[in-house]
């Protein structure tokens, strides 16, 4: 987790995983170049296509970082976020149907987490289009944050779920019946 600590002096003084750095203040908030979300297999909720989804959008976030940090305009920022809005859009969509299809208990307030979050996105969108709102690092931060505690609690307790669903034993069962029929040699074969 980052923390950052202004001095007197406007040295900031930024704490990243124990490791301390000092930066002049340039009468802004300051950033480093340094990814903001460090993907770590800690984050893993053991649904493959659910971390891989949460990876693009660790990266999306990074993309948004960078394009802040080295100040490639409004419109660069801008064209992220909408890509992160949509993915986002999407991952959720993705992660609510594997939990429909396994009648997880914790739909509709994971659903409403989603609800949520897509609610503020949109709302910034329409401050940045319509009264010319910028993003800000507080932006990120909050979203870095978010994504961080609804992985580490909510998704998780859902891949926890997930891991013992009774549904799953049977596609387990099956997928070992066709592993082995399909290691079987059969006599039409011969003409592939």
């Amino acid at each position: 987790m980052m923390a950052y600590f202004l001095t007197k002096n406007g040295i900031v003084i930024a704490i990243n995983n124990m490791q301390l750095s000092a930066y002049p203040m340039s009468g802004v908030f300051f950033m480093t170049t340094a990814d903001l979300f460090h993907w770590s297999d800690d984050f893993n909720v053991d649904i493959q296509e659910v971390d891989e989804q949460h990876k693009v959008l660790v990266d999306l976030l990074n993309q948004l970082h960078h394009a802040i940090v080295e100040r490639r305009g409004k419109t660069a920022s801008q064209e992220i976020l909408n890509q992160l809005a949509d993915y986002t859009r999407t991952h959720f969509l993705l992660e609510e149907s594997l939990m429909r299809v396994l009648h997880y208990p914790g739909l509709e307030i994971h659903k409403q987490q989603h609800e949520d979050l897509i609610q503020q996105i949109h709302e910034l969108q329409r401050k940045i289009d319509e009264e010319g709102a910028t993003i800000t690092f507080e932006l990120l931060h909050f979203l870095k944050m978010w994504l961080i505690q609804h992985i580490n609690e909510s998704d998780k307790r859902f891949g926890d779920f997930f891991a013992k669903s009774s549904h799953l034993q049977q596609y387990a069962t099956w997928n070992k019946e066709v592993e082995q029929t399909m290691k079987k040699k059969k006599w039409w074969w011969k003409f592939w």
